[in-house]
């Protein structure tokens, strides 16, 4: 009867554990699964190359991400062949530890999202810079000045203007200004490199960003192209109001408006004073300004005007005579809007010729 009564408590406290540990089994696995968000707005964490498990279980848990550091441990012993991957990771909604370990896992990092647009400056790209808040915008200049990266390519080139190729970058707060600088260029040789030319290529990515200024509709970028590589071939000078501005900008005294001190300028970019193209690019081309450049139309132009209606477009002329009357054209039918509407025009009257 002993022996029957100890067997049979035997059997209670082997149930009673067995019920004690599947419960906790069953917590655990509710823990794992449950999402969590102990921060406010949002928590953005950097896991250096070489952290360790328990470094990043640490953050995790400072940060309110996990509630316990144990569950990145437990959800690594269920997924014990994975590595948690380094890098800025932004959480920003609740979710369980289990969904934070894939994440890690996977390797899915922030990134911060820069879209350089067609025909900006490196002067906007750094503005672009300091408004984004992860690289500074003189650090951007700095590493710009400096031409080494497109040596080989365009040895004449005063800096990375105009091989800073415009695209969408992703960027992480540990992303320098060089290292930035170093993947917008290697764009511009990929883009280069799909032209299939053997232009020399500081010409081309100059008069490239003359017409990627000028040029507001895609089709006419051929057309612009013409009217410069027409008054080149002329010995003429090319007039270009963008390369007026550009002198002003890196002179640090352009007042957002054309001044004429400003076409008065000695200044080398200012085309109004010297023949020929400017020594550099004076923007950022994306491909089609870079293909017009390279297959300009056959047009015997020399003058282009914009139209008064503001689509962009502009008139093409071969005389300066049939220049003259498009100039007034415009300007006649800028006044007559301008009284019709008190808002100020916006049309761009900038073009070579200007009288």
């Amino acid at each position: 009867m002993a022996r029957w009564l100890l067997s049979r408590k035997r059997w209670m406290l082997a149930a009673l554990l067995l019920g004690a540990a599947g419960g906790l089994l069953s917590w655990l696995a509710v823990t794992l699964v449950q999402p969590y968000a102990g921060f406010d707005g949002q928590a953005i964490l950097n896991f250096p190359r070489g952290s360790s498990t328990n470094q990043i279980a640490a953050q995790l848990q400072q940060a309110g991400v996990i509630r316990w550091r144990w569950q990145l441990w437990a959800a690594r012993l269920l997924r014990p062949k994975t590595a948690l991957q380094a890098g800025e990771y932004r959480f920003d909604e609740p979710a369980s530890p289990l969904q934070i370990y894939d994440r890690l896992a996977r390797g899915d990092t922030f990134y911060y999202e820069l879209t350089v647009p067609e025909g900006a400056n490196m002067y906007e790209i750094a503005s672009l810079l300091d408004q984004g808040g992860i690289i500074r915008g003189y650090d951007f200049l700095q590493a710009a000045a400096n031409p080494n990266e497109i040596r080989d390519l365009a040895p004449e080139a005063p800096s990375l203007e105009g091989y800073l190729f415009p695209a969408t970058y992703r960027l992480s707060r540990q992303t320098t200004a060089a290292e930035l600088v170093r993947r917008m260029t290697d764009r511009f040789r990929r883009a280069w490199k799909s032209l299939r030319t053997s232009e020399d290529v500081h010409r081309i990515v100059t008069l490239a960003s003359l017409v990627e200024k000028e040029a507001v509709r895609s089709e006419e970028r051929p057309l612009i192209a013409s009217v410069f590589r027409n008054r080149l071939d002329r010995g003429m000078k090319l007039d270009c109001d963008p390369t007026t501005i550009y002198a002003a900008l890196l002179e640090g005294r352009y007042r957002g408006s054309i001044y004429r001190s400003d076409l008065a300028s000695q200044n080398p970019y200012n085309t109004y004073q010297h023949a020929g193209l400017p020594p550099g690019p004076i923007a950022n081309p994306g491909l089609k300004s870079l293909e017009a450049a390279l297959r300009p139309a056959n047009t015997n132009y020399l003058y282009f005007v914009a139209t008064a209606d503001g689509s962009g477009a502009h008139i093409f002329s071969s005389t300066i005579e049939a220049h003259q009357k498009a100039v007034a054209q415009y300007r006649r039918a800028d006044k007559k809007r301008k009284k019709e509407s008190p808002i100020t025009s916006s049309a761009r009257s900038r073009a070579p010729g200007r009288d």
